[in-house]
């Protein structure tokens, strides 16, 4: 595995991923019940974006760069600027925070983590991290295991966030079959995949694989800030949202058109969000 997130963290893709996952931790918290939060490829907790691996691309510029500072922006994604702001107290941003601390920083009492990095430095860094939470687990592993090895969780409720680094052919096929045992296993998990959008033509199977994979509910999200038909390298990002908490999707008819306009790269940003399956 050769894939470091450092390199990426803040940008685009880490927003439109980073801001939907916390609203559904959100909407899950809204009954008292506690749930568990899976993330199979959790990189580390934070990045610094001053520091040499952010700062050879800076990719965050045109992500969180985009909408640190404004004080306009809808409520789903006020609430995920707040989570970036808490770990840059100076106002200035330096700090991104991954999703393994995005999450923990809004964890209840009775909520649980686990947490899978198979980088043996990362997963180092990330123990090191929350080594003082016991109601955090990390291990060192493939991610993909995460349904056959922990679920189905005591807490009756989970949210897995599948986010692979696609560096082999194979992986979106995986995803399918990982995310079909994790329903196999527990109907009701909450999954959250995500995906690149390169060039949107060769997403055709995967779209048509996660349509007939027998899931009940699967909505499709997806942001772009060039037009998916180019070969410019990361022209969007999508998310499989499998059983997502309502009214995830009435609240993202109104913020996403917003998020394209911010973050377009090349004339017009794009979206889209529908149901391949189980639409309410």
């Amino acid at each position: 595995m050769n894939y470091r997130h450092s390199y990426h963290a803040g940008n685009h893709a880490d927003v439109f991923k980073h801001a939907v996952l916390l609203r559904m931790v959100r909407l899950l918290q809204r009954k008292d019940a506690p749930f568990c939060y899976l993330d199979s490829h959790a990189g580390t907790a934070m990045y610094d974006l001053q520091g040499e691996a952010a700062s050879k691309t800076g990719e965050y510029v045109d992500g969180i760069g985009r909408l640190f500072d404004r004080d306009d922006l809808p409520g789903l994604f006020a609430d995920y600027r707040d989570a970036v702001a808490r770990h840059n107290p100076s106002g200035s941003l330096r700090l991104y925070p991954g999703s393994p601390q995005i999450v923990a920083d809004a964890l209840r009492e009775q909520d649980r983590m686990i947490l899978s990095e198979l980088h043996p430095e990362d997963a180092a860094t990330l123990k090191s991290q929350f080594d003082s939470q016991p109601s955090i687990a990390v291990h060192e592993r493939d991610g993909y295991e995460l349904p056959k090895a922990f679920l189905p969780v005591a807490e009756k409720r989970a949210l897995w966030l599948l986010d692979p680094p696609f560096e082999k052919t194979d992986e979106l096929d995986r995803c399918v079959e990982m995310v079909q045992l994790a329903i196999q296993r527990m109907r009701q998990t909450v999954v959250a995949l995500w995906y690149p959008i390169k060039d949107e033509r060769l997403l055709r199977g995967f779209y048509r694989n996660m349509s007939e994979a027998g899931l009940p509910k699967v909505l499709r999200i997806e942001l772009s800030v060039r037009p998916t038909d180019t070969r410019l390298g990361l022209n969007g990002s999508g998310l499989m949202l499998v059983n997502p908490p309502w009214p995830l999707w009435e609240e993202l008819d109104v913020a996403l058109p917003w998020l394209a306009g911010m973050l377009a790269q090349s004339g017009e940003g794009g979206w889209r969000m529908d149901w391949l399956a189980g639409q309410p």
